[in-house]
């Protein structure tokens, strides 16, 4: 893996969210869910298609706080238009589990 500069890593906006929708995403290619994500006044709601359904079921995830890059250009998946990129890491069988604050915090706090 190549090094980075610490200046390249500012570059990347991860934020903390709170996901205030999801719903099903039953036109993906692989299931996902569709998150709709406050980050609070200065973002506002983004939304993100995100293949979860293994470990989450959409009303499971109304509320949770959840971390997500917040400036890649957004990207259209299907019929959804996916603004955010929603972080989370692999379990054992690679199936993701989300990533966010063990604490409640502001929403649109920046990650560092």
């Amino acid at each position: 893996m190549a090094e980075i500069g610490y200046e390249d890593f500012l570059k990347v906006d991860v934020r903390v969210g709170e996901v205030v929708r999801a719903e099903p995403f039953p036109e993906a290619r692989k299931p996902a869910i569709r998150l709709w994500v406050d980050f609070g006044g200065e973002i506002g709601v983004r939304k993100s298609s995100a293949q979860i359904t293994k470990h989450y079921v959409p009303e499971a995830l109304v509320g949770r706080q959840v971390l997500a890059v917040v400036n890649f250009p957004p990207r259209q998946i299907g019929p959804f238009m996916s603004e955010v990129l929603v972080l989370g890491l692999p379990d054992e069988a690679g199936e993701v589990v989300l990533i966010g604050p063990d604490h409640r915090v502001p929403s649109g706090g920046r990650m560092h």
